[in-house]
């Protein structure tokens, strides 16, 4: 079901996720995952998510950045070649997720380094 502002819910829902994902809760990510049915909301979700993964990769020191823009190139490929199958958006989506823990880890561990 699509809503009348589907960035707002793209945002909403990848927000959702990532709180599953970051709680340790993967049932209920893959859960939350199977009720996206509709490509256009599995796709406003992700974008959601790269919004994300870029604007907080870009805080990172020159090395991990550019390692984290890597990855996102092959989040993108991976959507690609997923485009018309919602199963396959599905890991998009949850491996999108996962980079975003990975970065906000990064970030962490940097924060703590003397």
């Amino acid at each position: 079901m699509t809503t009348l502002d589907p960035e707002a819910e793209g945002r909403r829902r990848a927000d959702h996720l990532l709180t599953f994902l970051s709680e340790g809760e993967d049932d209920a990510a893959d859960e939350f995952l199977a009720g996206l049915t509709d490509i256009r909301d599995l796709v406003f979700v992700g974008a959601a998510l790269t919004a994300i993964a870029r604007a907080e990769g870009r805080v990172l020191p020159t090395a991990q950045r550019a390692q984290a823009s890597t990855r996102q190139l092959k989040l993108g490929q991976l959507r690609d070649s997923h485009r018309r199958d919602p199963e396959g958006l599905r890991t998009w989506l949850r491996r999108s997720g996962e980079e975003i823990l990975f970065i906000r880890s990064l970030q962490a561990t940097i924060a703590r380094l003397p």
